[in-house]
C-alpha cells in the first residue's frame, strides 16, 4: 500500500428538469485528500452487480468522503461516527467480497 496522498477535487451541479446544469451559484466545489487511489477502486467495483455506472461511482466516492471524515474524526472526545463506526466497517468488507466474487 502507498503511503502517497491523493488529491481529489470534487464538484457538485444540479441538474434542472430540462437536464441542463443549472446558472448562477449552484455548484459546490470542495477538496478532499485520501491515501486511496480512488481511480483504481472504482475500476475495482466496475463488475459489483446491482448498481449502474453512476451508482457504482456514487458509491466509490461516497463511502470514501464518509470513510475520511471517520478517520480524520476518530479522536474526538464528542465522536459523531462513534455509533457508526462497526457498521461501516462491516459495510466496506462486505463490499469488498462482493467485488472480489463478481470478479
Amino acid at each position: 500500500m502507498s503511503n502517497q496522498t491523493h488529491r481529489y477535487r470534487i464538484t457538485v451541479t444540479p441538474i434542472e428538469s430540462d437536464g441542463l446544469q443549472c446558472n448562477g451559484r449552484c455548484t459546490i466545489e470542495f477538496e478532499h485528500s485520501c491515501h486511496d487511489d480512488w481511480m483504481r477502486i472504482l475500476e475495482n467495483v466496475q463488475r459489483q452487480r446491482g448498481f449502474s455506472g453512476d451508482e457504482r461511482a456514487a458509491l466509490v466516492v461516497g463511502t470514501k468522503l464518509l470513510g475520511g471524515l471517520m478517520l480524520d474524526h476518530r479522536k474526538d472526545s464528542d465522536d459523531l461516527f462513534a455509533p457508526l463506526r462497526p457498521h461501516m466497517g462491516e459495510f466496506i468488507k462486505t463490499l469488498k467480497e462482493r467485488s472480489r466474487e463478481a470478479g
